[in-house]
């Protein structure tokens, strides 16, 4: 599968300018929406996922400070063997053995059918 990369770094950028705003929980939905885009691609769910580790520790919370540090690992070790959940938002709210349904504008992108 194909990662549509300016979308991930659209997001990426969207999400540096809401911190910049301090809007700090809509930074936090720009970097879900980057790591269900970026996700096929080892390097982009790596880096999706560092960027929410950085996030929790700026906010003091260690359950996405853990969270992270273990959804790093699965996505170095994981993700060259297509082993991921579709759709999952990435945050440790949610399990990240969890397929969560596509946006339509994320299943266009990532050129998928909605379900």
């Amino acid at each position: 599968m194909s990662v549509p990369v300016d979308a991930v770094k659209k997001e990426l950028m969207l999400a540096s300018q809401c911190a910049s705003r301090r809007r700090y929980r809509k930074q936090f939905r720009h970097l879900e929406n980057a790591h269900v885009l970026g996700q096929h691609a080892t390097f982009w769910h790596t880096y999706v996922h560092w960027k929410m580790l950085r996030w929790g520790v700026r906010h003091l919370s260690i359950k996405e400070v853990v969270g992270q540090v273990l959804r790093i690992i699965g996505a170095l070790t994981k993700t060259p063997f297509g082993l991921l959940p579709e759709g999952n938002t990435g945050g440790a709210n949610v399990s990240p053995f969890k397929p969560m349904p596509l946006k339509p504008e994320h299943a266009r992108l990532l050129n998928k059918p909605l379900e």
